[in-house]
């Protein structure tokens, strides 16, 4: 407790952040809570973002969604494009930690890189990351370090996106050391190269980070990253909560609007009220998120084999029911892009949102392919549609409009880590989900629906061997244009089989107080706070 009321002192701010400390800390709440400081397990956003504030990986994205160098400050491809050798700095050093010699932090080498990637493949840890590698990685050579600033991953065939999963918070370097010394304590022991480490974490309470004094990385002028003393992050579960302290100056920003109060705030377009400009800003950004729901495709699943959504017709006249541009602008105030073309969102070069043919607001469409199908729509049970307490409005909203062309939709709400949990088990047949981007590549999207992958990410257990053909076929195509014609083909194979119901492109939607800078957005919604300052 001493080291707590220490930590709150240090980083004390007054309710009005009228008495302001020398300090520059940055807060923020996460409403869903940290389940692990673990990378092998950076499964969701609210893990992801601590991980990213402690650790580096190899190769990062850029704001522009381009690769970019991290701890690798270079790299070759061999022409077959099946060896990526990698040269790595040797200015970097892990954070101070017991578990040195003298507590002061060793130099990051290759081993480090080698030890690190090995061990989200190793089955003993269990990592919820360990597909990323799956069929890519040769077994035996597939990750070497030559020496203490060359590492080389050998891939079994070329997969362009490669350096994209290398990016991913699951991808972060540890020292072996903190697993050694901590085992499954780690996920509360965290020992990176990163610019913030961990000071003190009440798990459910407080959680705060402190300024990595011995950080590597400068800004252009040459002044040593973060330019933060400090992150504290607080665990309120209610949205409402946690509005009213950033109304009230506690926290630096909010990530998303709950609907409850969005209309205080924003208008239907999706810009600020006037009583709110001058007061915080307002940061929007494309997101490389698409909202939907998931039909599940197993064909062999016995609640496939008696609902009528085992039928294509009906699973179409579902997506031509609903009208995305109405749900867009009524119950999310603009917030994102109606999802009329494929399951993958806008931003990415491959340009599936704009070439892709999706389905637009239909109902007498939906109508025929209803009576087409030959189902009894009348007669038949309600289907059932899964969703979480957040998206209940969303859900009821599409239940209406599914409801009007004559099939019964009946909705409820779970927990997410129940739906999640049935999701994975084939359990649920009709399901809200989302998919974000790991890695700023098609790819990424495609995997979802590739018949040879579980769940996650392949939750709808889809299955079509032309669809799996022109996936295997993408993954040895070098040629970028040619590539994106591919993964067009397969999202369009998807979108014609309507495994899925894609509602919207998503969009980052930041409120920061005025006194914050350098905090902006991406299209992966990372948590970038290396380059934050408080005026």
């Amino acid at each position: 407790m001493k080291i707590f009321f220490a930590v709150l002192l240090a980083l004390q701010v007054s309710c009005n952040n009228q008495k302001q400390t020398d300090k520059q800390v940055f807060y923020y709440n996460e409403t869903t809570g940290v389940a692990t400081l673990d990378p092998a397990f950076a499964r969701n956003q609210s893990i992801m973002w601590v991980v990213h504030q402690l650790y580096n990986t190899l190769v990062e994205i850029d704001s522009n969604l381009h690769i970019v160098p991290s701890l690798a400050k270079s790299w070759e491809i061999s022409n077959d494009r099946l060896l990526y050798t990698f040269h790595l700095r040797t200015d970097v050093y892990f954070q101070n930690n017991e578990i040195f010699t003298a507590n002061r932090g060793r130099k990051f080498t290759a081993q480090d890189v080698v030890y690190s990637l090995q061990r989200i493949r190793n089955n003993s840890t269990a990592s919820s990351g360990a597909w990323i590698f799956n069929g890519k990685i040769d077994s035996v050579k597939g990750f070497t370090a030559l020496n203490d600033s060359t590492f080389q991953i050998k891939l079994l065939r070329p997969f362009q996106p490669v350096l994209g999963i290398l990016s991913m918070q699951y991808c972060s370097i540890i020292a072996h050391e903190a697993i050694e010394k901590y085992g499954k304590d780690f996920r509360s022991h965290p020992c990176g190269t990163g610019p913030f480490q961990l000071k003190y974490w009440d798990e459910g309470q407080v959680m705060v980070l402190e300024k990595n004094e011995h950080y590597w990385e400068k800004d252009a002028n040459g002044k040593t990253l973060p330019y933060l003393d400090a992150v504290k992050i607080s665990f309120y579960d209610n949205k409402a909560t946690e509005f009213l302290e950033f109304r009230q100056g506690r926290l630096s920003f909010v990530n998303d609007i709950d609907p409850s109060f969005k209309d205080e705030i924003l208008t239907k377009k999706g810009d600020l009220r006037p009583e709110w400009i001058d007061k915080i800003k307002l940061d929007k950004h494309a997101y490389l998120n698409t909202e939907y729901f998931g039909i599940l495709a197993d064909t062999q699943n016995n609640l496939v084999k008696t609902s009528p959504l085992k039928i294509k017709a009906v699973r179409q006249a579902i997506n031509y029911a609903i009208n995305r541009e109405q749900l867009i602008m009524y119950m999310r105030n603009s917030i994102g892009t109606a999802a009329e073309a494929g399951i993958v969102p806008l931003g990415l070069p491959s340009l599936n949102a704009e070439m892709v043919t999706g389905y637009n607001y239909n109902p007498q469409k939906a109508k025929a392919l209803l009576t087409a199908s030959g189902v009894d729509s009348k007669n038949m049970p309600a289907i059932q549609l899964l969703t979480i307490p957040i998206y209940a409005d969303i859900a009821s909203f599409v239940a209406r409009q599914v409801e009007e062309v004559g099939l019964n939709v009946k909705v409820e709400v779970i927990q997410k880590s129940l739906l999640l949990q049935q999701t994975a088990k084939q359990q649920a047949l009709f399901f809200r989900a989302s998919w974000i981007a790991d890695y700023p590549d098609t790819e990424n999207y495609m995997t979802i629906f590739y018949s040879k992958n579980p769940a996650p990410p392949n939750y709808t257990r889809y299955k079509n061997p032309a669809f799996d053909k022109l996936y295997e076929q993408a993954l040895q195509e070098t040629d970028d244009s040619l590539r994106y014609a591919l993964y067009r083909q397969m999202d369009q194979i998807v979108i014609d089989d309507a495994p899925v119901v894609p509602l919207w492109y998503d969009e980052v939607i930041h409120l920061v107080q005025n006194n914050i800078e350098g905090f902006n957005s991406n299209a992966l919604n990372l948590l970038e706070l290396r380059k934050t300052q408080i005026r």
